[in-house]
């Protein structure tokens, strides 16, 4: 079981290194575009990429249908809020607020898949609603990172979700079907914003992007079947690291001293407490064995 989350955290964390640079092709989308137009054509082109895979892996099929289409429209509606505050903030912010999803995350395991919250992840999660707070700075609300929380939470949802799908059904299924039902809801939101800044330079970063996003969602289906989501979410963190530095290097974006603590208060706690937790149980354990010796 040990193995299994340790393997669940790996691929996380290599998978959360094409979310971050998913997001910085999204900084890289040209003037006069919006995020409902990129959206539409970022699913378009995804479906278009993972039907060779679907044919190749022998056209398989999903029992889970209405799973699937619950997944998808709620991911378009993530997905277009995340690409508004990608196009309005700063990398480094940007992440730490929709890195609060790990905390959903925890929350929902434990609600909805009666997975079990220690108190230590209790704790973790409190410490980083604070930090929500902080870097939110209600007084001087940003409508932007609002847009990014509540990506932050269908993001939760979905990632919750794949553990109710079967570990038998192909990644493939998935990941079309999670990209290809949202159209018609794309569509509709194309519709209402207007279709903007339509490019070849703009459907070649759609592409780009989505080869990106799919490796991730590829490594996130294949992590959140291994083990319990409120075990390895942690490693969405690792997410935050690559942001920052991708904007430091490429945008000269960096946050100031307030929204460094927001982001302390969302991710150290999740790093440092499960870490201490074990220490101490290791240690009593260690004890227990120590005194049983000594009454022996």
């Amino acid at each position: 079981m040990r193995s299994n989350v340790m393997i669940g955290i790996g691929l996380l964390v290599f998978g959360n290194l094409f979310s971050a640079l998913y997001d910085v092709s999204i900084k890289w989308m040209p003037e006069g575009s919006n995020a409902a137009t990129f959206l539409l054509l970022r699913q378009v082109l995804s479906v278009m990429m993972l039907l060779p895979l679907w044919f190749a892996a022998r056209r398989p099929t999903t029992s889970c249908l209405k799973l699937h289409l619950f997944r998808a429209n709620t991911g378009a509606m993530g997905a277009v809020c995340l690409i508004m505050g990608l196009m309005a903030l700063p990398m480094a912010t940007v992440s730490s607020l929709f890195f609060s999803a790990p905390l959903i995350i925890v929350l929902m395991g434990c609600v909805f898949l009666k997975e079990k919250v220690t108190p230590s992840q209790w704790l973790a999660t409190i410490l980083g609603f604070i930090g929500i707070l902080i870097l939110l700075r209600p007084s001087e609300i940003n409508w932007f990172g609002v847009a990014v929380l509540i990506a932050a939470f269908t993001f939760a949802i979905n990632q919750l979700t794949l553990r109710k799908l079967p570990e038998t059904e192909d990644p493939t299924v998935t990941l079309i079907l999670y990209n290809g039902l949202s159209i018609p809801l794309v569509m509709v939101m194309v519709a209402v914003q207007g279709l903007e800044g339509l490019s070849w330079q703009l459907v070649a970063i759609a592409g780009l992007s989505n080869c990106f996003l799919l490796a991730y969602q590829w490594f996130c289906v294949l992590a959140y079947r291994r083990a319990e989501a409120s075990k390895v979410a942690i490693a969405e963190y690792s997410g935050l690291l690559f942001c920052v530095f991708f904007g430091w290097l490429l945008f000269e974006e960096w946050l100031d001293a307030l929204s460094w603590v927001g982001a302390a208060f969302i991710v150290l706690p999740s790093l440092i407490i499960p870490w201490l937790s074990h220490k101490i149980v290791m240690q009593k354990k260690s004890s227990n064995i120590m005194h049983d010796d000594l009454l022996s």
